[in-house]
């Protein structure tokens, strides 16, 4: 099973590492980093840089996809070739997945037309403009269709494990969780929007508006 996780300039760190944490517990599972072109790629914050292990174009034909967000996917919108290799790819995976705003590539491609799907709830308004329906919940699945969404960064753990459960089994994914000792216990309720309370919510803004 060959699980390719795309990255371009300023993706978000989390969304690629977190599932890839997952997928590659699993000794059935190759997970290969591509891009535009081999080599070094920087994060939304340019203090991490990742290396792509192959071009788009080398892997055309990966059994999942998982397309990670963070700022960077807006300039991917208008991107021939992703939008192209997303479209294609689609249609020989058994999974098409995004975590945060990579639901924004993936409604870009015409994937999500008409669907409901998960991203960053500041990128809500952009996916419902891009053909998506916009639901707060943590993942979507639709499976018929073969795609699963993920909400913001730390949910593509989880979406990750619930894929593991759909390709292998439900143990698969136990043993995953147990690997990683994914047993989250934070100290503060205050991730998601429905929970932070108002100034929780503008110096995130703060911080958003200082990153970007």
């Amino acid at each position: 099973m060959h699980v390719v996780i795309p990255l371009f300039p300023r993706y978000t760190a989390l969304d690629a590492v977190g599932p890839y944490e997952v997928l590659q517990r699993i000794p059935d599972i190759d997970v290969t980093f591509v891009g535009h072109r081999r080599g070094e790629v920087r994060s939304d914050n340019a203090m991490l840089g990742m290396v792509c292990d192959a071009a788009f174009a080398e892997l055309p034909r990966p059994d999942v996809v998982v397309f990670p967000g963070g700022h960077g996917t807006r300039a991917l919108l208008e991107d021939d070739e992703v939008l192209d290799w997303v479209r294609n790819a689609h249609a020989h995976t058994a999974f098409t997945t995004s975590v945060c705003t990579g639901a924004l590539v993936l409604a870009a491609a015409g994937l999500l037309d008409g669907l409901t799907a998960a991203t960053h709830w500041r990128a809500a308004d952009l996916l419902n403009s891009l053909g998506a329906r916009y639901t707060p919940d943590r993942v979507v699945e639709h499976l018929p269709q073969r795609i699963i969404t993920a909400a913001g960064v730390s949910s593509g753990i989880d979406m990750a494990l619930r894929l593991v459960e759909l390709l292998v089994d439900a143990d698969a994914a136990r043993a995953a969780q147990l690997m990683i000792e994914y047993d989250p216990q934070p100290p503060f309720d205050s991730g998601s929007p429905a929970k932070a309370d108002a100034a929780t919510k503008a110096r995130a803004l703060e911080y958003f508006g200082r990153r970007h």
